[in-house]
């Protein structure tokens, strides 16, 4: 994007975007966002990192994967990394965790009755139950469990997900084929003290009312002393729609879902383009990579 006046942005991809003057917060999606069209975590986030770091910049990951796959992914690079997972049903600083809503028991138990009347009428899909720091799977065949293991580094195989103890924070479903032609609507219409978030194609996830990434982020600005004209956030899929509140440089990816194109602030590049550090460099006054 161009142009001076940033309450009137112009959407074009030609430019990188506006970025913030005082820069103190950067959270970011994962997959679609963060992460290249293979999954992979581009090699130029790691100086940034340093970068941010150095100029104290709290920089956050905000995705539906569990806590222990995000600092196994980036902890090495901050120790001290805040990771909002589990689309904010899980909030940690390193090893610490600042903030756990359980999803209540009798929710559970609602959703994996649903998700076991789809199952028995030929939907293909399965259940994750995501504990703060351990999920359980009771598919193990493998084309389930490779959808399973980028997203839950800490996963158990059990029997039977309903003898599992609690707490939980969240219950994911994989659908093979589309999650929104049948499992949501089906879980949509549960009845229970629960929310369904569409998180990608293929995935869904419930959560406790209230639970969603922008209030996580509301919280971790709060806590730091942060506010929204100090922060970005980038996103590209339905679970990251009302995290785009919580800053005024929001940013949905080129390749972002159309309703994440209305509702953001500003357009960055694409995931394949490297279009998070690239807008992030150029916050903090670093060349473009390109």
């Amino acid at each position: 994007m161009t142009g001076d006046d940033m309450a009137s942005p112009e959407r074009v991809t030609t430019n990188l975007p506006p970025v913030p003057t005082d820069l103190r917060l950067v959270v970011t999606d994962m997959d679609g966002t963060l992460l290249d069209e293979h999954k992979r975590i581009p090699e130029s986030l790691w100086p940034l990192l340093t970068d941010l770091d150095r100029r104290g910049i709290v920089f956050s990951p905000a995705s539906g994967r569990q806590a222990a796959t995000l600092l196994d992914q980036l902890g090495h690079a901050l120790p001290e990394l805040v990771v909002i997972a589990e689309n904010g049903a899980v909030v940690a600083r390193g090893s610490e965790k600042l903030s756990v809503t359980p999803l209540d028991a009798s929710a559970v138990r609602e959703v994996l009755d649903a998700a076991q009347e789809l199952a028995t009428a030929g939907i293909d899909l399965g259940v994750v139950l995501c504990g703060p720091d351990t999920a359980f799977v009771e598919r193990s065949d493998d084309p389930f469990l490779a959808q399973v293991r980028p997203y839950y580094h800490s996963h158990e195989i059990v029997e039977d997900l309903r003898r599992v103890d609690g707490p939980f924070v969240k219950v994911a479903v994989y659908d093979f084929v589309d999650v929104e032609k049948d499992t949501a609507p089906r879980m949509t219409s549960l009845e229970g003290a629960m929310q369904v978030v569409v998180s990608g194609r293929n995935w869904l996830d419930v959560m406790a009312p209230g639970v969603d990434k922008a209030v996580a982020v509301r919280a971790v600005q709060q806590r730091l002393g942060i506010t929204p004209a100090q922060t970005m956030v980038f996103g590209d899929y339905l679970n990251d729609l009302a995290m785009l509140g919580t800053a005024e440089y929001s940013y949905a990816m080129a390749n972002a879902h159309p309703e994440i194109l209305s509702a953001a602030a500003y357009l960055a590049p694409s995931n394949a383009e490297n279009g998070v550090v690239r807008t992030v460099r150029a916050a903090i006054g670093l060349p473009d990579l390109r």
